[in-house]
């Protein structure tokens, strides 16, 4: 949750918010072990919102997490 948490604030400190996000680009390390738990909780913050979503896998992230999101957002 806290990498949806932190999409939010950077949303707004730029002037936009959660409802104005357009592109959703989903990074997962290991897509077999977290895609299902991804999609279930990505799915309690778009609701209504539904903007495109790439998901793909990647090999490492340069810090040891397990997701990154990069998300275009209009303002």
């Amino acid at each position: 949750h806290s990498v949806f948490a932190n999409v939010k604030a950077i949303l707004e400190a730029s002037g936009s918010s959660w409802e104005k996000l357009v592109d959703v680009t989903v990074f997962l390390v290991d897509m077999k072990r977290d895609f299902h738990t991804f999609n279930r909780i990505y799915a309690e913050y778009f609701k209504e919102n539904q903007p495109c979503r790439t998901t793909v896998e990647i090999n490492s992230l340069p810090t040891p997490i397990a997701i990154e999101l990069k998300c275009v957002a209009t303002v």
